[in-house]
């Protein structure tokens, strides 16, 4: 048995803003300790697999963006198996298990994940494990990791049939028929989003990717003073419990500061999504009171002298950086401030246990250390357990570590939902909670995901507005809480408005009119077309359009077109 080689399977993600991407590698580093491994690619990469082929089971976790669409990485892919010329029988010797990613909140809850679901089911494949719906409404974990956790014992009775097929000989046939009285009640459990069907009961250590930390270890800590729990005190039965922790991820990053000087790469090589387009802010009006709830703005970019286009439905990227202040903050606890302009180099850490480590696609080579963080990462982001257990590592203080750890283990899932998640806490915010964690540069870069683009609908027609491109927003406020010491705008809603400031309230001296300005302030922005979201064909035919507060900004396009007397236009600001 020892000499055994681990079986394969086929894993494959597709991910929007890293978050696939990031459970994907959590089921590849599992694989191992279960005898199992895992060939893993993003579903973009067609060359080096073939499902037409396939004869291993596969795994598939894919996200949902935009409007219920599959994640850009799987277009592609969607668009191979939609041909409608594959016979129903084109993947009838595929056997697959899907988890799905989406959010409640919107209308087409995993659609990328169910689209893709039900084609492969149309094509002839077969389940050999129950898909798996995760919502980020109320928190992935809940439905990944019990998902995770059954998927083993279904992949090896997935290859154990397959074994049998090959046909195997009397030996292994015994043991096949021993198996074949196992109980599937792991994989034949029926998934949901809704919390009240899951039971995360501790079930024990689950081997190499779990470690287990005994009582008698911890009485040293000190019992929390308050009597409710919080973000950096906990209370019993989770105070008093023996935590099931992820296993420690693997370092595999390594960061060089050199003396050279140098430049920080074009943001255009921050985008893979193609072309980008620095534009100048040209307007910006205001469009709710001083004393309104939320703020919202109207701004106005210049894209005459660009190849952009777009039609209204569109939407668009901005590329947005991270907020000065809290990049100088992070600098700081990281000991790092006299450091911010200094180049640094990103390299795979030399004798790393990651298997297949890469640079990430999104940290540049070679930039100064203040571009990484504030272009390259996304610094507010919730940290994932993950990166809890990681920063357990960093942190000295025996209380701070054991909440830590509770954080992140199963038997503190209520908390990291309720105190991190729901809290929208970011890594400052656990920083000045846990002020004895000292991280390093290294592990923000392995941890923390990509700064992604912040999209947003076109609220012009570019034949109305020639050489124009207008969208609306509302400023982002999240207010200070217990877990959070200070109040924070959005990243990117924070930043054009401040960008924006001198046209919204112009000076004496300046000249000109207010919301317009002659400035050179200019922003990088990419192209979203929106090919399911655009007015009928026949402008004779009616519609209805409701836009609840900025949901009215790609309407406003449509209206510059509407030939039509018949709609009903219902605006709630």
């Amino acid at each position: 048995m020892c000499c055994e080689s681990k079986r394969r399977f086929l894993l494959l993600y597709a991910t929007q803003k890293g978050q696939a991407k990031a459970i994907a590698e959590e089921i590849w580093q599992q694989a191992g300790a279960h005898g199992l491994e895992a060939d893993m690619h993003c579903i973009s990469e067609m060359d080096k697999y073939n499902l037409e082929t396939e004869k291993d089971p596969v795994v598939i976790v894919i996200s949902t963006t935009g409007t219920g669409e599959p994640p850009d990485t799987a277009r592609k892919f969607v668009k191979k198996i939609q041909d409608k010329t594959l016979p129903p029988d084109h993947f009838a010797h595929l056997q697959y298990g899907l988890l799905g990613l989406g959010d409640s909140e919107y209308m087409f809850f995993c659609n990328g994940g169910r689209t893709v679901d039900r084609r492969l089911q149309e094509l002839g494949a077969q389940h050999f494990y129950d898909t798996g719906l995760a919502d980020d409404c109320v928190g992935l974990e809940l439905v990944v990791d019990p998902w995770i956790d059954g998927l083993w014992l279904a992949l090896k009775e997935a290859l154990q049939l397959q074994k049998e097929k090959e046909g195997m000989n009397n030996a292994v046939s015994a043991v096949s028929s021993s198996l074949s009285t196992a109980p599937h009640a792991v994989h034949e459990l029926k998934l949901s989003s809704e919390v009240q069907n899951l039971k995360l009961e501790d079930e024990g250590a689950r081997g190499s990717d779990t470690l287990s930390q005994k009582l008698d270890d911890i009485n040293h800590v000190a019992p929390a003073r308050d009597a409710e729990p919080s973000l950096v005190h906990s209370v019993p039965p989770v105070s008093q419990s023996a935590l099931n922790i992820p296993a420690l991820p693997p370092e595999y990053i390594e960061v060089e500061f050199q003396d050279t000087q140098g430049e920080n790469p074009h943001l255009s090589s921050l985008i893979s999504e193609g072309r980008t387009f620095e534009v100048p802010v040209t307007k910006a009006i205001q469009l709710t009171r001083e004393d309104a709830v939320k703020t919202a703005l109207l701004l106005e970019l210049d894209i005459a002298d660009t190849a952009f286009e777009y039609q209204p439905g569109d939407a668009f990227c901005v590329i947005c950086p991270n907020n000065v202040s809290e990049v100088e903050k992070l600098l700081h606890i990281l000991g790092l401030s006299e450091k911010g302009d200094d180049f640094v180099c990103v390299k795979v850490k030399q004798g790393t246990k990651k298997k297949g480590a890469v640079r990430p696609q999104h940290i540049p080579e070679r930039s100064t250390l203040k571009f990484i963080l504030t272009w390259c990462l996304e610094i507010r982001a919730i940290p994932k357990k993950a990166f809890l257990r990681a920063l357990v590592e960093c942190t000295s203080d025996a209380g701070e570590k054991r909440r830590l750890q509770e954080l992140c283990s199963r038997q503190g899932a209520s908390d990291y939902t309720h105190f991190i998640r729901d809290s929208n806490v970011c890594l400052l915010d656990l920083l000045h909670a846990f002020p004895s964690c000292k991280p390093s540069l290294s592990l923000l870069i392995e941890h923390l995901p990509k700064l992604q683009a912040r999209s947003y609908s076109v609220s012009s027609s570019d034949l109305y507005q020639p050489g124009r491109l207008c969208f609306v927003f509302n400023i982002v406020e999240f207010p200070a809480g217990p877990s959070r010491p200070v109040s924070r705008k959005g990243v990117c809603t924070g930043w054009l408005a401040e960008l924006v400031a001198p046209l919204l309230h112009p000076s004496k001296n300046s000249q000109g009119t207010k919301g317009e300005s002659s400035s050179t302030e200019k922003i990088s922005i990419f192209p979203r077309p929106n090919n399911a979201f655009h007015l009928p064909a026949d402008p004779s035919v009616p519609f209805i359009m409701v836009g609840p507060g900025t949901g009215i900004a790609p309407f406003i396009g449509f209206l510059y077109l509407c030939n039509t007397k018949y709609f009903l236009l219902h605006i709630c600001f």
